[in-house]
């Protein structure tokens, strides 16, 4: 009885128990709280939520290229990532940082080239650009760079690039000043027409990018401890949709993605060293998200995600993102999360996503949005779906 007891006590954590009403207080919290804000829900984001199972399905994509091993470049002047390429569209994430000390701390440049290693002239088309200046504030540039991205549309711009020529992806790389301990941020797909080698170099100031890879002649070994991981990617879409149709009379539950477990970190290569690489984080994979639901009990469903990994190192205290939503009780669009300020930090503080109103005729609906796992932030960033009154 004394068990039972505890268990009960347990799941009405703030009056809320598996197929129970929210606490009042916090249901018309929920409702008073804007797109994207923050809202503080005491008591209720460490329970032990229903896990909505899901199908992932790999979905066709650019071949995906990530540089952020190492994370900090610690020597004046490197090669920090170099990959070849095929033909086709490529998705490229730059995620790198000044880390020079010794003999002193340098202003350096962080670019991006691509050279033409084909026999033919080869033609780039920029496709999604998202370039921000280099910063400290690690969580802007992961909550901006991924609003932008979102954002941008194609380019009608075509590069050409002779047999054997390198031009910098970015010229904004290129221009920019990166201090010492600043993060250089950029997330591109673009197309190309003959095979390629993608480059991310740290060198002086004076030096363009293209310049400095002719005589650079080797790759700086990863670090393996820092920074989500280099290569190119077997994955960089996928598609993922819900085994049940969530019914708001049970009570909340919560979407796991990009944890390494439940959803395991994609895979590839990495060919200075010739072996498998591991993307830990999944960071720049999209998730195109569908999600079946439906109301008994006339309640609408409110979204919110939180900052689960707060309590666990000194990395971790803070959370920010962006998602594609579609339309509930607010429009549809791009949301950056928080919108009210630069990140999350712990519970009780929570990010309202969306609020959708329940069907007059308690008919399945279908949630939509897209969701990729935001850089500088710890994963996972748990997705709640919380039952709300909304009369």
């Amino acid at each position: 009885m004394k068990k039972l007891s505890q268990l009960l006590l347990l799941l009405t954590v703030s009056g809320f128990a598996y197929g129970q009403s929210l606490d009042p207080k916090l249901n018309q919290a929920l409702l008073q709280t804007k797109q994207g804000s923050i809202v503080e829900l005491p008591g209720f984001l460490k329970q032990n939520f229903p896990s909505i199972e899901y199908h992932k399905i790999v979905q066709p994509g650019p071949q995906y290229l990530i540089s952020d091993d190492p994370e900090y470049i610690r020597v004046p002047e490197a090669i920090a990532f170099q990959e070849p390429v095929q033909p086709g569209a490529v998705r490229l994430y730059v995620y790198n940082v000044n880390g020079v000390q010794e003999p002193s701390k340098i202003d350096r440049k962080i670019t991006a080239v691509i050279k033409n290693t084909g026999t033919s002239d080869m033609h780039l088309r920029m496709l999604k650009y998202s370039s921000q200046k280099p910063t400290t504030n690690y969580f802007k540039s992961g909550k901006e760079g991924l609003a932008d991205y979102f954002a941008s549309k194609p380019e009608e711009k075509i590069r050409t690039i002779k047999p054997g020529q390198a031009i910098a992806i970015d010229e904004k790389l290129e221009k920019n000043v990166v201090k010492y301990d600043e993060l250089v941020h950029g997330f591109y797909e673009f197309v190309i027409d003959q095979p390629g080698q993608v480059s991310v170099i740290q060198t002086d100031l004076k030096t363009s990018g293209p310049a400095a890879l002719k005589r650079i002649k080797d790759v700086l070994p990863p670090k393996g401890h820092s920074g989500a991981g280099r290569g190119v990617f077997g994955v960089s879409n996928y598609r993922v949709l819900t085994d049940t149709i969530l019914d708001t009379k049970n009570g909340a539950a919560e979407l796991i993605l990009a944890d390494g477990k439940k959803d395991p970190w994609v895979q590839g290569y990495e060919s200075s060293r010739g072996e498998v690489a591991s993307l830990a984080g999944n960071y720049g994979v999209m998730y195109e998200v569908e999600l079946k639901w439906k109301s008994t009990d006339s309640k609408g469903l409110a979204l919110v995600t939180w900052n689960s990994r707060a309590d666990d190192n000194k990395w971790c205290g803070g959370m920010a993102t962006t998602m594609v939503m579609d339309k509930g009780k607010y429009e549809g669009g791009i949301v950056q999360l928080p919108s009210d300020r630069l990140n999350t930090k712990k519970d009780p503080e929570a990010i309202l996503i969306q609020i959708y109103p329940p069907a007059p005729n308690g008919e399945v609906q279908t949630i939509k949005f897209t969701y990729s796992p935001p850089g500088a932030s710890c994963l996972p960033t748990p997705l709640i779906f919380v039952p709300v009154d909304m009369k």
